[in-house]
């Protein structure tokens, strides 16, 4: 078995340490080594060399003393013989333990921990926890191996484990086929030492990683490959027709295999002269975990050579790549003659404004020179009139002349989509204001009217209410009326049966007076019996009646003065709590109408934004549709694959503009609906201070008639 892992180790099969059963061990220098200070010298006891007077003449990195010091420091229990300290030193040690879940082992954090799983398990983590995976292998070891049902000595790619950040990926070493190729190829660098150091991204703790995702990675850059296989030498020494294939492994979205071959050259395996179009890789999504496969083969079907290189090791430019053979062998003469272009992946619609940044001076050239030519020909600059460009059909037309000319693009030449985007990049700003203007007319679109108060007075159900409440007050009134007339009556009738009473009381007295006066006697004078006549009118019992009668019609007076204020007083309170009543009923009324207003205002917005959202929908689906048809009707686009891939990549892109876009939608409408209500709130409270104004005011008018009331009697 041979164990390979990205970010730690490849150690091949057949191999290991054998210890000598001994109580100590001691290690002699070679005499080619350089020195150490981690050797030790040979034991006294040990087998004596013959050695040169030079090396006799050395001395020891350690002195007895100091070795001993070293045993005697040293405490260790667990094995039965003593082992060196400095070997120990030299040791890591690895707990295999049975794999209990991703968050046991993350609550145990033991990094000297390794569990072992199946290719199946370990597919089946990797399928429904891959982010945990990944973490896991952050932290401690793990170990792919073969299932058993491979019995036929096959291998899996161990790529798809690399991918989780997997240590240590064990393989049939007995079989070369891709698999094993792969294997070999990868851990052929770093001089061949077995270990590779994993992405900054698969062993930083605070980074998060999924292996199938499809978007570049934070903080990655994605980056661009073409591979134009020119030509072949010494390939094969027979006679023979070949072709090559150019594959790329990586995540599951960098992955291209069998699509890029070149043509068979029939009946030259010595120097075949291909000269193919690049193979594009248009977009590797992770460069640091891509390798790229050179595999040779003659028309039989025949490997004749191959070759794994990682993609973060290319340089650009003509290189001749030597072949291996099956078993990652080294051959002499096989090799290929390609061109590689590597550089940062750009968008189609955005790779002219890089050209034109990183060349303004070509553009600004191009402008002088537009402008020199004009005033040659007498048009002067005063008379030209900066004008925007139709941007839309300028990019289809970019797109087109790239997909067309795509050697020119791989070249580095100045292509058409810069010419082009430097003659229209000045119109930017026009265009800006242009999408200000949209946006103020959008925001009018969805501005809505503020709701006043007078205008829900002049509604009908207000004005009804208005007339019904109007109505009840003059009820009140007449019947208020039709008491006091009563009252006013009673009173009137009890003042004029009293004064009847008296009138009736007057003549009687003075008809008792007459009386009493014929039988006075006749001696008496004139003079005394006028005298006597003038004060006893003055004693008279008519006199006392009269006074009695006053007294009585003042006490009745003061009753009915009393009768007749409390009769208004309570006439008022009635009045007034009608009114009281009446502004509490209008203002309900007033509330329901505000309501419904508010509520009619609230459908309407989200009528509209319903209708904005269905808009921005379909015209979403119109556009990803006509982006659809344009890659399909591409005669650039040759493999089925390739177009497969370019409109899955163009999905994911419009999904990723469209949820965007839809997620600024969402707050807009959001935002809409916020100001609304908020407006919605403050109408509601200045309502409801004008009702607290008015009972306030009606309160008042109230208090200031009570004190301003005097007691009133009917004249």
């Amino acid at each position: 078995m041979d164990e390979g892992g990205l970010g730690m180790l490849s150690v091949g099969g057949g191999g290991g340490l054998s210890r000598e059963k001994s109580e100590k061990r001691s290690f002699r220098r070679n005499s080619g080594s350089q020195e150490h200070p981690m050797a030790a010298l040979l034991d006294s006891t040990g087998p004596k060399r013959q050695t040169s007077t030079r090396q006799r003449s050395k001395k020891p990195v350690l002195t007895k003393e100091e070795e001993e010091r070293i045993f005697a420091e040293y405490h260790y229990t667990g094995a039965t013989t003593n082992i060196h300290p400095l070997l120990s030193t030299l040791i890591n040690y690895t707990h295999p333990v049975k794999f209990s879940g991703f968050e046991y082992s993350e609550a145990n954090n033991c990094h000297f921990h390794m569990s072992s799983f199946s290719e199946s398990t370990g597919l089946g983590y990797l399928k429904a926890s891959a982010p945990e995976f990944v973490n896991y292998n952050k932290r401690q070891l793990s170990r792919i191996y073969p299932k058993g049902a491979r019995v036929d000595s096959s291998n899996f790619l161990p790529q798809i484990f690399w991918n989780a950040g997997c240590q240590m990926v064990a393989l049939n070493f007995q079989t070369s086929d891709v698999c094993m190729q792969l294997n070999q190829g990868k851990f052929e660098y770093n001089g061949q030492s077995g270990y590779l150091l994993k992405p900054d991204f698969m062993r930083r703790p605070d980074r998060s990683f999924d292996p199938f995702s499809e978007s570049p990675v934070d903080g990655v850059i994605a980056a661009h490959c073409s591979i134009r296989v020119i030509s072949g030498q010494f390939l094969c020494d027979r006679k023979v027709g070949t072709y090559v294939e150019v594959e790329m492994y990586g995540l599951p979205t960098d992955t291209i295999r069998k699509e890029h071959r070149t043509k068979t050259v029939p009946a030259n395996g010595l120097n075949p002269i291909y000269n193919e179009e690049p193979f594009v890789f248009r977009k590797v999504v992770l460069p640091e975990l891509a390798v790229l496969r050179f595999a040779v083969y003659d028309e039989s079907g025949k490997q004749l050579g191959q070759r794994i290189i990682p993609l973060d090791g290319l340089q650009a430019g003509y290189r001749h790549i030597g072949l291996r053979t099956e078993t990652n062998m080294p051959t002499t003469l096989p090799t290929l003659f390609v061109h590689i272009v590597i550089k940062t992946y750009v968008p189609d619609e955005l790779s002219g404004l890089v050209d034109a940044l990183a060349d303004p001076k070509a553009y600004l050239s191009a402008q002088e020179k537009r402008k020199e030519a004009l005033h040659n020909m007498g048009v002067d600059e005063s008379d030209i009139v900066e004008v925007p460009a139709d941007t839309t059909n300028m990019n289809d037309k970019v797109a087109q002349k790239q997909k067309s000319d795509p050697r020119q693009k791989l070249n580095g030449a100045a292509s058409p989509l810069s010419q082009e985007h430097r003659q229209n990049s000045a119109f930017i700003p026009v265009q800006k204001d242009g999408s200000i203007k949209a946006n103020e007319t959008s925001e009018n679109k969805f501005k809505v009217e503020t709701i006043n108060v007078a205008e829900l007075r002049k509604d009908k159900c207000f004005q009804k209410l208005s007339k019904k409440l109007q109505k009840d007050m003059e009820e009140l009134k007449k019947r208020h009326q039709k008491q006091r007339d009563t009252i006013q009556k009673q009173q009137q009738s009890t003042v004029d049966k009293m004064m009847s009473d008296s009138h009736k009381m007057s003549k009687k007295e003075s008809k008792k007076n007459n009386l009493h006066n014929t039988n006075s006697g006749n001696g008496t004078s004139r003079h005394a019996s006028l005298s006597g006549r003038s004060s006893d009118s003055a004693r008279s019992p008519s006199a006392f009646s009269d006074m009695a009668n006053n007294q009585k019609m003042r006490s009745l007076v003061s009753t009915q003065m009393d009768e007749w204020s409390k009769l208004i007083q309570k006439q008022q309170l009635e009045e007034f709590e009608l009114r009281k009543a009446h502004i509490n009923e209008e203002f309900d009324m007033l509330r329901r109408l505000l309501s419904d207003a508010q509520k009619q205002q609230m459908t309407a917005l989200k009528t509209k934004l319903d209708n904005e959202n269905k808009e921005l929908k379909q015209s979403q689906t119109k556009k990803s549709m006509e982006d659809t048809k344009l890659i399909q009707q591409d005669k650039n686009i040759k493999t089925k694959a390739e177009r497969d891939r370019r409109v899955k990549e163009l999905n994911e892109k419009n999904v990723k503009v469209f949820v965007e876009e839809r997620k600024r939608l969402a707050m807009k409408s959001q935002m809409h609906e916020e100001q609304l209500t908020k407006r919605h709130t403050e109408q509601v409270e200045i309502l409801e201070k004008e009702a607290s104004k008015a009972i306030e005011l009606e309160d008042m008018n109230h208090r200031e008639s009570l004190l301003a009331s005097r007691p009133e009697s009917v004249v």
